[in-house]
């Protein structure tokens, strides 16, 4: 039925129009203040969503792009055109025997060599390219050591071509316990440009967001099963990730009855990490102090930054496509 009025909403207008507000901004430092404004607002720019995931903002045409994974849908939205379909199927797309339900892709990225979009393909278990000339994808990896990918999650490249990229078992129906599955662990990867695969870890049991610091010398990588902790490991010359350790612990804010688990994120021009993670969207100093939490009041998936300018954080919350205005920016603008 949710599907059915999604639909049916996009048809009738053409369209979702901003609604309302959410949540709310709960600061810990006063640091905060120079990255949110006091009084800013989370906006709800679209709903009805089944899982909203995977935003990236394309800055040739000054629109987001972010995936609802179960209806295999990727949309696009704009300040000017509002809500449209962009790809569908986003993902699988031919058989009668899906691995999941989570048919669609998860994490965008902006190839930053050749400008195309790369994208987390839960689906067919991979990591594909679109190439927008003609609406045909490029696998790019899906295989390690032989044995098939059980469901790429999120990726980040570097402005050299490095993909690191996540690949826990969620897109598989029974995860783990998936016969299909033929990994034994759920790794995070390192994607050489001349086509090596590296595993990085295999040692967390949900590997899920991932990004890289601003001088992109260090690679952020979230759990979000068992233990809710990011970690983070230094980047050597050849791009491979060393040295792994605890970035953050959000272990007190689960206890504390807060709500979702670490995922997505992005990271602004001075380093702060934008985590998903219990409560919302946590703001993480490069030390890894807290300093504040976008509660949005539902379980958030991810974020990026958008807009003009790049001063404006874009976050798929459930249901929802959310803004918020803020003092930073991010990479890149």
């Amino acid at each position: 039925m949710r599907y059915f009025c999604l639909f049916l909403l996009v048809c009738m207008t053409g369209a979702f129009s901003q609604i309302n507000s959410v949540g709310t901004i709960h600061k810990l430092d006063d640091a905060l203040d120079e990255l949110v404004l006091p009084d800013a607002e989370i906006q709800i720019l679209a709903e009805g969503f089944d899982w909203s995931e995977g935003p990236v903002w394309i800055q040739d045409g000054n629109y987001l792009l972010f995936n609802d994974i179960p209806p295999n849908t990727t949309y696009k939205w704009s300040e000017d055109e509002d809500l449209s379909v962009f790809l569908r199927p986003a993902g699988y797309a031919i058989g009668d025997n899906p691995p999941g339900r989570e048919l669609g892709c998860n994490g965008l990225f902006v190839h930053p060599v050749n400008n195309q979009l790369v994208l987390c393909d839960h689906g067919n278990r991979c990591i594909g390219q679109l190439n927008q000339g003609n609406w045909t994808k490029t696998v790019l990896v899906d295989r390690y050591q032989g044995k098939r990918l059980n469901s790429p999650n999120d990726l980040v490249i570097s402005g050299d071509g490095h993909i690191y990229f996540t690949d826990p078992p969620y897109g598989l129906r029974g995860q783990d316990e998936n016969p299909d599955k033929e990994l034994e662990f759920n790794g995070v990867y390192h994607l050489s440009p001349d086509g090596t695969l590296e595993l990085v870890t295999d040692e967390l049991p949900r590997p899920n967001g991932i990004i890289l610091s601003p001088d992109e010398t260090k690679l952020y990588v979230a759990n979000s099963g068992g233990k809710p902790i990011w970690l983070v490991f230094d980047i050597h010359e050849n791009g491979s990730p060393q040295n792994g350790r605890l970035f953050y612990d959000a272990g007190e804010l689960r206890e504390s009855g807060k709500r979702g688990g670490c995922d997505g994120m992005t990271v602004d021009v001075e380093g702060n990490l934008w985590a998903t993670g219990p409560g919302g969207v946590l703001v993480l100093s490069p030390q890894a102090e807290l300093l504040g939490i976008i509660e949005t009041g539902t379980a958030t998936s991810n974020c990026c930054f958008g807009g003009v300018g790049g001063g404006e954080l874009y976050i798929t919350a459930d249901m929802y496509l959310c803004r918020i205005k803020v003092k930073t920016k991010g990479i890149g603008f």
